[in-house]
């Protein structure tokens, strides 16, 4: 009987020391994940700011241009879609959703970089991937080599201010993030920022736009470049997109829909993984 009461004594102290576990397991799940919303969503509404503070500039620049309907549609667009990024900020509750604020703001950058052609007389911008080392930058106007201290070269969509820093040896512009006591590369910051880099990339990963590195990481389960070599391997970066860049993301000339099949498969997720935070693409 004493075994029997011993016996049942330790197994319901098994017991709770599971739910306790347990327990304790969910809260600190759960804390990381407060954690990485506070973090995106600082982050996500810094470049909503930013947006807002860049449309302000352009609609006084506007005020003393007359504007034909092509123009007029290009900035309703811009305008829509930082009402939209406000919008899904506002409603965010997890730390994945994210990428829809992101979304929207690369979707209203290239609506501003089209309203700036049409006014300046200049030929439409071909919808290309966001500047890799700030998405804030606006659409990418060229592919360079880069390698961040002690790591390799590879090639990055970037706009053409960072082209120019890049080609004159020069410290790029880039994005950073809040992680500890100080600051790192969004691509560094962690699992809290893969949706954010997803609403700016992931519409792009099927396109043919990102280099095959880069989709190649995207699609594996961590954004550190430990798989990179698969994108340039085993995926197909091309058939997406036309050679132009076309593709699903709206014509050179700006006619298309900007976002055409936007955010559907390839905008879904950012790769599924971590984001990584280990150095960028295995340098």
């Amino acid at each position: 009987m004493d075994l029997l009461i011993t016996l049942l004594l330790i197994g319901a102290a098994f017991l709770a020391y599971r739910a306790y576990a347990a327990n304790r397991q969910r809260q600190e799940v759960a804390g990381r994940e407060a954690a990485d919303l506070e973090a995106a969503r600082k982050v996500a509404d810094e470049d909503v700011t930013r947006f807002g503070e860049e449309l302000q500039r352009l609609d006084s620049d506007l005020l003393i241009t007359e504007l034909d309907e092509a123009t007029r549609q290009d900035y309703q667009r811009a305008l829509g879609s930082y009402e939209s990024a406000k919008g899904s900020l506002e409603a965010v509750t997890r730390s994945e959703e994210i990428r829809h604020v992101t979304e929207a703001l690369e979707d209203g950058r290239y609506a501003v970089a089209c309203v700036l052609s049409r006014t300046r007389g200049e030929t439409l911008p071909t919808r290309r991937p966001p500047c890799f080392f700030n998405p804030a930058h606006g659409p990418s106007t060229t592919d360079v080599d880069w390698a961040p201290a002690g790591g390799q070269p590879r090639q990055v969509p970037v706009c053409g201010a960072d082209a120019d820093r890049v080609a004159q040896g020069a410290e790029p512009d880039i994005r950073t993030v809040p992680q500890g006591a100080g600051r790192v590369p969004y691509w560094q910051g962690g699992p809290a920022y893969s949706s954010y880099a997803g609403g700016y990339f992931g519409g792009y990963a099927m396109s043919g736009l990102l280099p095959a590195f880069m989709l190649g990481s995207m699609l594996s389960t961590d954004w550190d470049g430990s798989d990179a070599s698969a994108g340039a391997d085993g995926f197909d970066t091309g058939e997406s997109g036309s050679a132009d860049g076309r593709g699903d993301y709206g014509s050179a000339d700006g006619g298309g829909d900007y976002g055409g099949d936007y955010g559907g498969s390839g905008g879904s997720d950012f790769g599924g993984g971590d984001f990584g935070g280990g150095d960028f693409g295995g340098f």
